[in-house]
C-alpha cells in the first residue's frame, strides 16, 4: 500500500512539474518525449534542456517531465545518498551535455559508482588495472595529470541533485568495494597466469625430458597453490590487503622492504628474459626472409627494443597500456593456436621424434626453474581476490584455474618437445618451417607479443622502485623533479636492456636462473614464514611451515648453483 501511495504521488509530482515547463524542450536527445511519446512525421523535434538558462540544473525536472522518473532528496550530511545512478543512466545524451564525458570519467575513476558485473571481465583495462595494485599495493601514480585536474574541475562545480551540498574529498587511495562475481573472477585468473611464460616451456622439456618435465610441472603446480593457500589465510587473519603490508603487520617494516624487493627483481627478470626473447625471434624471422642474410645481430635487436621501451615507461597511468598489452594478448593467442595445430598434425603423421628422451640428466634443473618461472603469478593473487564480491568462494576457483593451467603448461611443452625432440629451440617458432610465409608471420607477431607485454611487467618495479627513490614527491606542477623520474626510467629499462644483452647466449639458463633467484623466494619461503609467524599456532602446522621454507632455500640454492655451473 505504501509503495502504491508513493507512486500515486511521483505522478502528482510530475504533473505540477510539467504544467510549470516550458514546452518544446526535452531532457535527453532522443526520438522520444511528452510521456514516451513517439513524434509524428514533420512534426518539430523538440530543442535540449541544456539550451535554456540554468539547464544543466533543471535537466532533471525534464527526464522526471519525460519519464515519470521520481524526485531524489540532494545528498546532505543529514540525508546522504550513496546510491548512485545505475551505469545505464550514464546515457549518450549525458556524454553529449558540456563536460558530460569529463563528469563520467571521475565517476567512474573514482568509485562513484560501480559497473555493471559482466561474466568475463568488461574490458582488458579492467585487467590492466591489477597491476595498478600488484602484489596487493598501491602502485597507482600519483601524477595522473588528467585525472587530478578532472577531479578539481569536478569539486568546483556548484552542487547537483545528486552530489552533498559539502561535497566530498574523493582520493587515488579511496578503496573500491569487489564486485565480480564467480564466472568473471575465473577468466581474471586465468588471464593472470596465462602470458609470455608459457612461450619457454618447449626448451624446458628438451632440458629435462618429456616424462621428468611433466612431473614437475605438476609437482610445482601443486605446491605453489598451497603456497597460495597460506598467503591467502595470512590475509584472511590478518585483515590486511598487500603482500608487503602482511609482511610488514606479521614480521615488521624489514619484511616488507624484502618481499617488495623480491617482487622488484622478479619483474625486472621477466623484463630482461622477454627482451631476449623478442630479440632472439626477430632475428630468427630476419634470418628466414633474408635467407641467412639478417643484417642485425641480436644485440643490436635488444638495443633497438628501447626505441619502443623508454617511452612506454614514461606512462604513468596502467590503463594506457591496455590497448598495447590487449595486442599482446591476440598475438599469444594466435602463435598458440598455430603451435597446437602445427604438432598434432606432425605428431599424427610421423610419431614422436627419434630423440625424445623421457629424462635428462644433463640440464634437468634448468626445467625446475623455467617450470617455477611459468607458473609465478603471485603477485596478482591478492587483487583479484579483493575484487571478488564474495572473497570467501576465491580459493576453489584458484584450484580450479591452477588444473586447467597446468594441463595447457604441460600439453604445450609437451607437443613441442614430441614434434621437434632434442632440436627443439627457446624460440619454438623457429623449429617450424621456415620457407612458410605464415609461419614467418606468426613468428614476428609471437616476438610483437612478448615486446607488447614487456611494459606491463615494468609497471610494478617501475612505481616500486620510484616510490623509494622520490617518495611521494609529484611532478605535476615540478618539471624538474617529474624529468628526474623520467631520466630514472629511462636507466632503468638500459640497466635491463644491458643485463639482456650479457644473458643473450643462454636465455633458457638466464630463465631458469630468475625462477630459482626471484620467484622462489616469493612464492615458497615467505608465504610459509609469514603463515609460521602469524597464523599458525599447533605445533604441526608450525612443522609443517618450517619444512615448507626449508624446501623452498634448498630448492633455490640447488637449482642456482647447477645453473650457474651449466652457463659458465
Amino acid at each position: 500500500m505504501a509503495d502504491a501511495s508513493n507512486s500515486t504521488e511521483d505522478i502528482q509530482a510530475a504533473r505540477v512539474i510539467s504544467s510549470h515547463l516550458p514546452s518544446g524542450y526535452t531532457a535527453d536527445f532522443d526520438p522520444v518525449s511528452d510521456h514516451g511519446r513517439t513524434r509524428d512525421q514533420g512534426e518539430a523535434e523538440p530543442e535540449s534542456s541544456l539550451k535554456l538558462q540554468g539547464g544543466d540544473i533543471t535537466r532533471d525536472l525534464y527526464k522526471i517531465h519525460q519519464r515519470g522518473v521520481p524526485l531524489q532528496r540532494a545528498a546532505t550530511i543529514s540525508h546522504p545518498n550513496d546510491t548512485p545512478p545505475p551505469l545505464a543512466d550514464a546515457s549518450v545524451a549525458e556524454h553529449l551535455a558540456p563536460g558530460g564525458f569529463r563528469r563520467t570519467f571521475i565517476k567512474q575513476k573514482y568509485g562513484r559508482f560501480n559497473p555493471a558485473v559482466l561474466p568475463v571481465t568488461r574490458n582488458f583495462v579492467e585487467f590492466l588495472s591489477l597491476y595498478g595494485s600488484f602484489a596487493g599495493e598501491d602502485l597507482e601514480d600519483s601524477e595522473d595529470e588528467s585525472a587530478i585536474d578532472d577531479l578539481e574541475e569536478e569539486e568546483s562545480r556548484p552542487p547537483t541533485e545528486r552530489r552533498p551540498l559539502l561535497g566530498r574529498r574523493q582520493t587515488t587511495r579511496r578503496e573500491k568495494k569487489g564486485d565480480a562475481g564467480r564466472t568473471k573472477t575465473f577468466f581474471t585468473l586465468l588471464k593472470a597466469f596465462i602470458g609470455t611464460g608459457i612461450m619457454f616451456l618447449p626448451k624446458a622439456f628438451n632440458n629435462g625430458g618429456i616424462l621428468f618435465s611433466s612431473m614437475t610441472l605438476l609437482l610445482v603446480s601443486v605446491i605453489t597453490t598451497l603456497a597460495f593457500h597460506l598467503l591467502l589465510q595470512c590475509r584472511q587473519v590478518h585483515a590486511k590487503n598487500g603482500y608487503g603490508e602482511l609482511g610488514e603487520a606479521i614480521g615488521g617494516r624489514r619484511m616488507r622492504d624484502i618481499i617488495l624487493g623480491s617482487v622488484t627483481i622478479s619483474q625486472l627478470g621477466f623484463v630482461c628474459a622477454g627482451t631476449v626473447f623478442v630479440a632472439q625471434n626477430l632475428y630468427s624471422f630476419l634470418d628466414a626472409v633474408t635467407k641467412g642474410q639478417s643484417p642485425l645481430s641480436t644485440n643490436i635487436l635488444i638495443a633497438l627494443q628501447l626505441l619502443a621501451l623508454v617511452p612506454l615507461a614514461f606512462i604513468r597511468n596502467i590503463s594506457k597500456l591496455g590497448p598495447v598489452a590487449l595486442l599482446a594478448d591476440v598475438f599469444i593467442l594466435i602463435g598458440l593456436t598455430y603451435i597446437y595445430y602445427y604438432d598434432i598434425a606432425s605428431l599424427a603423421d610421423h610419431g614422436l621424434h627419434k630423440t625424445v628422451q623421457l629424462f635428462n640428466p644433463d640440464q634437468y634443473t634448468l626445467t625446475i626453474g623455467s617450470a617455477i618461472f611459468t607458473f609465478e603469478g603471485i603477485g596478482l593473487i591478492l587483487p583479484i581476490q579483493s575484487s571478488m564480491k564474495q572473497p570467501e568462494k576465491f580459493e576453489p576457483l584458484l584450484w580450479t584455474i591452477m588444473l586447467i593451467i597446468t594441463i595447457i603448461f604441460t600439453s604445450v611443452g609437451a607437443l613441442c618437445y614430441a614434434t621437434f625432440g632434442a632440436t627443439t629451440k627457446i624460440e619454438v617458432i623457429s623449429n617450424f618451417p621456415q620457407e612458410n610465409k605464415l609461419v614467418n608471420a606468426v613468428q614476428l607477431l609471437y616476438a610483437l607479443a612478448v615486446l607488447a607485454g614487456t611494459p606491463v611487467q615494468l609497471f610494478p618495479a617501475l612505481r616500486i622502485l620510484e616510490g623509494k627513490v622520490f617518495g611521494r614527491r609529484s611532478g605535476k606542477r615540478n618539471t624538474f623533479t617529474k624529468w628526474k623520474k623520467n631520466g630514472f626510467r629511462t636507466a632503468l629499462v638500459v640497466l635491463c636492456a644491458l643485463v639482456s644483452i650479457f644473458g643473450a647466449n643462454n636465455l633458457d639458463s638466464f630463465v631458469a636462473l630468475i625462477g630459482s633467484v626471484c620467484c622462489v623466494p616469493l612464492v615458497y619461503i615467505y608465504p610459509p614464514v609469514l603463515h609460521y609467524l602469524g597464523v599458525a599456532r599447533s605445533r604441526w602446522a608450525k612443522a609443517a611451515d618450517a619444512a615448507f621454507v626449508v624446501l623452498g632455500a634448498v630448492c633455490m640454492v640447488y637449482t642456482t648453483i647447477i645453473t650457474l655451473r651449466n652457463s659458465f
